[in-house]
């Protein structure tokens, strides 16, 4: 199995202002593109051929990654005029593949970080004789996911949406986003329409009588849908819970990326990432956060489960937790951001302006 195609077309709207002016899959994540650490994943299990599906900002990605020569890989770029959902995008690279109508075609969704093991799907895949293998993932509470009960073989038996009551919770299975296709399979789609493949396909498949084989593979996994999840999800590769080739450093408690500084009282912890030419003061306390290239978090501030955009700023003895600031967007002096706030980019919060304690 040598071809793959990634699925980087979403908007990205539940991270925003994150993905204002970038793409879900080129946010960083432990000091490069989330994608970086798909690519190089794919790369090591093998794959040699990555078609790329791109629609929301499409032109960002090819100037970043050029043809792929740099990560082994020969990259190709297929977007779409308009958004045709996970079904038509995979269906819209179809002239790109070199695959026969036989072999595998691995499909990653972009925003899943995950430590699955692409050899042994690619392997269920053929020893099974399926016409699309899915890796399945289990998960303790599933009452916010579809669920894919199999058999004592694998065979996926139905496709169930999520569940509303406990009688309804058959399996604590859920789609993990990666699967391996028939490359035959991929030219049943209906060309140029917007197609769920999750929806749409794979119960239509199913109907029709086709073999679909789940594989169970629960090492790490986390959808980095949202900004609590994108923080985590870079924060556990700095620290090496999530395997990736691409972290640009040693696994450890922080990752401070070449032209950063960082004032050798200041205390990062956590996983935390300081991105090129940021900025951390004096008396700074950082913890499980990111912090974009150009930042910069003032003497004294404390930044939590947070994410710092691109040349934003963070005031002298503010207070964030679990907040998302946006691009050129300042924090002023002694404010306190809590959980799920999000600062817009460029916006402007004056010094002492939201504050959860009083002034004493």
């Amino acid at each position: 199995m040598t071809e793959a195609i990634l699925l980087v077309g979403g908007k990205g709207t539940r991270l925003r202002p994150l993905t204002v002016h970038t793409p879900k899959p080129m946010v960083p994540a432990a000091g490069v593109p989330f994608l970086t650490h798909q690519l190089a994943r794919a790369r090591a299990a093998g794959v040699e051929h990555i078609v790329l599906a791109t629609s929301y900002l499409a032109e960002v990605f090819e100037p970043y990654f050029g043809d792929g020569s740099a990560l082994g890989l020969h990259i190709e770029y297929a977007t779409e005029e308009e958004p045709l959902g996970t079904g038509g995008a995979i269906r819209n690279v179809a002239s790109r593949l070199r695959s026969g109508p036989d072999e595998p075609v691995l499909v990653f969704n972009g925003d899943i970080l995950t430590g699955l093991d692409i050899g042994a799907l690619v392997r269920t895949h053929e020893t099974s004789g399926a016409d699309v293998s899915l890796h399945l993932t289990q998960v303790s509470d599933p009452r916010a996911y579809g669920l894919v009960p199999t058999d004592d073989t694998g065979r996926v038996l139905a496709f169930l949406e999520k569940p509303q009551t406990p009688e309804e919770i058959v399996t604590d299975q859920i789609n993990a986003g990666a699967y391996v296709f028939r490359r035959s399979v991929i030219d049943t789609i209906p060309a140029g329409q917007v197609v769920s493949v999750e929806r749409e396909t794979f119960p239509g498949l199913l109907e029709a009588g086709a073999h679909l084989q789940g594989m169970v593979d629960s090492t790490y996994w986390l959808d980095l849908g949202t900004p609590a999840a994108f923080v985590r999800g870079s924060a556990d590769l700095v620290l090496g819970k999530a395997p990736s080739p691409a972290v640009p450093g040693r696994c450890g408690d922080r990752l401070v990326l070449p032209t950063a500084r960082v004032a050798p009282d200041a205390k990062l912890e956590g996983g935390t990432v300081v991105g090129e030419g940021a900025f951390v003061a004096e008396g700074a306390r950082v913890f499980g956060s990111t912090i974009l290239p150009g930042a910069v978090i003032e003497p004294g501030a404390v930044v939590t489960d947070s994410l710092i955009g691109t040349r934003a700023r963070v005031g002298e003895r503010a207070v964030l937790t679990g907040a998302v600031i946006g691009d050129g967007a300042v924090v002023g002096a002694r404010n306190e951001l809590r959980e799920g706030v999000r600062v817009w980019c460029d916006a402007r919060i004056p010094a002492g302006a939201v504050r959860f304690s009083s002034d004493q």
